[in-house]
């Protein structure tokens, strides 16, 4: 059996930030400082404070531009500059060297010997006894080095010199890889670190390719060989099932050889009762395979399952049954550490949250991860996108000839050699968003390379573009509500509330399934409080910051409120994206942006979970996966908001991905209030639902009169999976109210003079009124901010919905929560942000909007103050223009007016004449 030496432990360090190492022979010396390994220097507590500021040499594009542009600013106590994440207390570019002393036993004599460093970063040189071993660069895969010819019995004095600067080979400053934004870009080793001793003869590789049609297996083993002795070896071969089920040993085989063969090829079968691999059925078999040469013996056991993964017309199949990718992005978002995890029952913990949120797949956005993850979605049955670790960018353009052309095939061969044979792995890509000018040519011909070699996993040119002939399948942003640049004029702000779209139209006549790319992207408000749990290498000072922020905006007791509110309208949006690609008949699949947050790129808080991959308090994952999940009813509504004298209209649809095809199932639908009340309830017709999109089980027609305003739930509930859709019925007559209030659009002379009486009024201002300064030039939107406002230039929306007391009197007649739900939208499309603090005085909203955190400024949409003499409510939403059309509109106009008629209109703050003409242009 192989043996080996743990490496890990305490190792002698020196940082090298004036690259003298090499020059000095820093590998014949004995090094200063200790660190523990693994681990990095951050954890170490090595490298230069935040903010040290030091001329730099050398050719690294980036010089110090983290550091010294980006990161100093947060130690100013005022300033708030471009771009914002997570930082170290210590950071560094730059090499550094790491050295141990290792004792080779006697018996290892003759045989291979190998360095296996499991995950740098990134750059690695090593040297034995002043002797180079070579170099290394992978991101992805671990760094292995054959010592066989350095290392004879006695000591020895390993030294390791790691680089994490971009040299001549760059794979973009953003790539996730290597990237400050998310995991750090820092320095150290990970992971396993040992030497490994393995038989003069040797296996160097072991890849399974199975073939489920006829329940077989082709089996590649790589024969290493360290010694000259010519003669017979034999092979021996046999698959043994794992896991809980009764234990399956398939025939073991066996096979003579000249021991000078390089490659051997064995066509295994499997038996009649193989167990295959999927999401449900996590099958998985340990293949062992030992070779004996004379004397000397070597065996590998490898995991793998058997299963085949295609493109099917335009959407995938697993072993024949079309499944639908419902992924989430993995930025390489580890706070405490700064890096991956390498051990299993960590990958175990983020998948099965991905589970339970109703996910079957993760995509690794320009980063490949250990094989930890890969092992740990083997088990648990998820799919996994795997990349090249690169972002390219101008500088890191394909197929222009640079070093990064031969590094990604180099790099992905390593991949397939570490980890293609687990069944998890079922897509891979070059990398993100490629850039170049022969970026197509390039990227076809490494697809086509790759769909030639190996057949396990569907490949694409890259996350985001190129949709190139080449492709197994397109990963695009078209299918998704919202884009970068389409800010007021997607449908989710730009169009009524409704949800009978679907991406039909942006599919086209496509012929290979698409999956789209970083869907969501929507935001939500900091969780202040959670700060504390920053007790690792990356500190939150940019929530510290935020914190400041709103505290000098007076608004520090609504921190929670305001995550709760805006996570509520995230939430909202989430499901109307994915809603949308679930009802798209033949759609492939998606990905979010994301289901936790990204720190990085100016803080984008789009996660409804926080980067440690916990909840934030307003959806639990049941609430999220009744959306979101293998099998998900659907209904496509015109509208959600009725009149009482109109048909409420819906078209019941079902996505169904789940292990088999439903028989006789039965739709079930009722109708509830906010108390859980059944209005109305029904079935539809009894059914055979097969696999796919969009299968339609039938319409609900119904009418529902009211006397006051409700808002309604429908309930769909089909093979014990079930969804909901909030809708809003108003009365189409309204009961007549006093006219003891003026109602305007204008703070014109007859609105003064009615104060200036003790008269009531209510202005409602047309959108665009309000002086810029005063909050006319924030952008409104229904929806939440994208991404964020810091990273995009401040793009629109720039708010976070609204907050308001329900039980306020105000909204009486306007039923809703505390946040935005789809009846604000109209509130929202048609509104101006007043700024409150240019008042004189101090005013409390009955609508407040939720400003982005960087600003926190006091915005509201309604509020109310004595002028005068007299009562005013303002509006900063026009309920007057067109409101015959506009029934929310119309709605909320009666909700306030007839508040103002009563006597609980008496409002609190006193403002001036001058506070009210302030806000406006005119």
């Amino acid at each position: 059996m192989n043996q080996s030496i743990d490496l890990s432990g305490e190792w002698h360090f020196q940082m090298d930030s004036l690259d003298q190492g090499i020059t000095e022979k820093w590998y014949n010396k004995d090094l200063s400082e200790t660190v523990a390994l693994p681990g990095s220097m951050a954890e170490n507590e090595k490298g230069k404070p935040v903010g040290y500021h030091t001329q730099w040499v050398g050719n690294q594009r980036n010089k110090m531009w983290f550091e010294q542009e980006n990161y100093k600013p947060y130690l100013s106590e005022d300033e708030f500059l471009f771009p914002y994440w997570l930082i170290p207390e210590k950071h560094y570019y730059g090499a550094a060297w790491y050295q141990k002393s290792v004792d080779i036993p006697s018996s290892w004599k003759g045989q291979n010997i190998e360095l296996y460093l499991e995950r740098c970063h990134w750059e690695t040189q090593v040297w034995i006894d002043g002797q180079k071993a070579g170099m290394r660069n992978s991101l992805g895969t671990a760094h292995r080095y054959d010592l066989s010819d350095l290392l004879t019995p006695g000591k020895h004095k390993i030294s390791v010199c790691v680089d994490n600067r971009t040299k001549d080979l760059d794979v973009g400053p953003d790539s996730h890889s290597v990237s400050d934004h998310t995991q750090s870009n820092w320095n150290g080793i990970v992971g396993q670190i040992k030497l490994l001793k393995k038989a003069p003869l040797s296996i160097a590789n072991v890849q399974i390719f199975p073939d489920v049609a006829n329940k077989t297996a082709r089996i590649e083993i790589d024969l290493k060989n360290h010694t000259d002795a010519i003669g017979k070896t034999r092979i021996h071969v046999q698959a043994t099932s794992m896991g809980n089920e009764q234990v399956i040993r398939v025939k073991a085989m066996e096979k003579v050889i000249d021991n000078h063969s390089k490659t051997i090829v064995i066509d295994y079968p499997m038996g009649d009762q193989v167990r295959l691999w999927d999401e449900f059925n996590p099958n998985l078999y340990k293949l062992k395979v030992e070779i004996k040469s004379g004397a000397d013996t070597d065996v590998r056991e490898v995991q793998f399952g058997m299963r085949e993964f295609k493109a099917k017309g335009t959407q995938f199949a697993v072993n024949g049954r079309p499944i639908f990718l419902r992924g989430t992005l993995e930025c390489a978002i580890f706070p405490k550490t700064g890096y991956p995890p390498t051990d299993v029952d960590s990958w175990k913990r983020i998948i099965n949250i991905c589970r339970a949120h109703g996910l079957n797949h993760i995509r690794f956005h320009s980063w490949c991860p250990p094989e930890a993850a890969f092992l740990a979605a083997d088990e648990l049955g998820f799919y996994l996108q795997a990349e090249c670790s690169s972002w390219a960018n101008s500088t890191s353009s394909l197929g222009d000839g640079k070093p990064i052309d031969k590094w990604l095939y180099d790099e992905s061969e390593r991949m397939i050699c570490e980890y293609g044979n687990h069944p998890s792995f079922c897509l891979m890509v070059y990398g993100n968003e490629p850039a170049g000018k022969n970026q197509g040519k390039y990227l076809g011909d490494f697809v086509n390379y790759w769909k030639a070699k190996d057949n396990r996993r569907v490949y694409t040119s890259g996350a985001g573009w190129p949709a190139i002939p080449e492709n197994d399948y397109h990963n695009v942003p078209w299918p998704r509500i919202q884009g970068w640049g389409e800010q007021l004029r997607s449908i989710i702000n730009a169009q009524a509330p409704r949800t009978n779209y679907d991406w039909l139209d942006k599919l086209g006549d496509n012929d290979r399934p698409v999956v789209s790319h970083e869907i969501g992207q929507w935001c939500v408000y900091p969780n202040l409080k959670e700060v504390e749990k920053y007790d690792g290498v990356l500190k939150a000072k940019n929530f510290e910051i935020f914190k400041r922020s709103l505290e000098a905006h007076q608004m520090g007791h609504l921190a929670d409120s305001f995550l709760l509110a805006s996570g509520k309208l995230q939430a909202l949006c989430y499901k109307a994206d994915i809603e949308a690609a679930l009802r798209t008949p033949g759609f492939g699949g998606f990905q979010l942006l994301d289901l936790h947050d990204f720190p990085g790129q100016g803080t984008a808080l789009v996660g409804v979970l926080d980067p440690f991959w916990e909840e934030k308090g307003y959806i639990s994952p049941k609430e999220y996966s009744r959306f979101c999940n293998e099998t998900v009813p659907l209904a496509r509504f015109a509208k959600r908001i009725f009149k009482s004298n109109e048909e409420i209209v819906a078209d019941i649809e079902l996505a169904h991905f789940g292990p088999k095809e439903l028989q006789s199932i039965i739709p079930k639908w009722r109708i509830v209030d906010q108390l859980g009340k059944v209005i109305q309830k029904g079935v539809l017709a009894s059914t055979t639902i097969k696999w796919g999109n969009g299968i339609k089980l039938g319409t609900i027609n119904t009418s529902i009169p009211v006397k006051s305003a409700k808002q309604l739930t429908l309930e769909v509930e089909v093979a014990g999976f079930s969804n909901s859709w909030d809708i809003w019925v108003y009365p189409s007559e309204q009961q007549k109210l006093k006219e003891d209030i003026l109602v305007v659009q204008k703070f014109n002379k007859q609105a003064l003079s009615t104060l200036e009486k003790g008269g009531k009024v209510l202005l409602t201002v047309k959108k665009g009124s309000i002086k810029p300064e005063a909050g006319g030039d924030i952008g409104i939107g229904f929806s939440s901010i994208f991404w964020n406002t810091a990273w995009t230039g401040g793009q629109k929306p720039h708010t976070l919905g609204v907050l308001c007391d329900p039980e306020h009197p105000a909204l009486a007649d306007f039923p809703t929560e505390y946040h935005s739900n789809w009846q604000w939208w109209d509130a929202m499309s048609h509104s101006n942000a007043i700024m409150l603090e240019g008042f004189s005085k101090p005013v409390q909203p009955i609508v407040r909007v939720i400003d982005d955190w960087v600003s926190n400024r006091q915005l509201a949409l309604v509020f109310e103050a004595k002028v005068g003499n007299g009562k005013l409510l303002v509006s900063g939403i026009d309920l007057l223009s067109n409101n015959e059309q506009r029934p929310e509109a119309k709605q909320l106009l009666y909700s306030l007016t007839k508040y103002m008629t009563g006597d609980q209109f008496n409002p609190a703050a006193e403002l001036t004449t001058n506070d009210i003409t302030g806000l406006f242009n005119n």
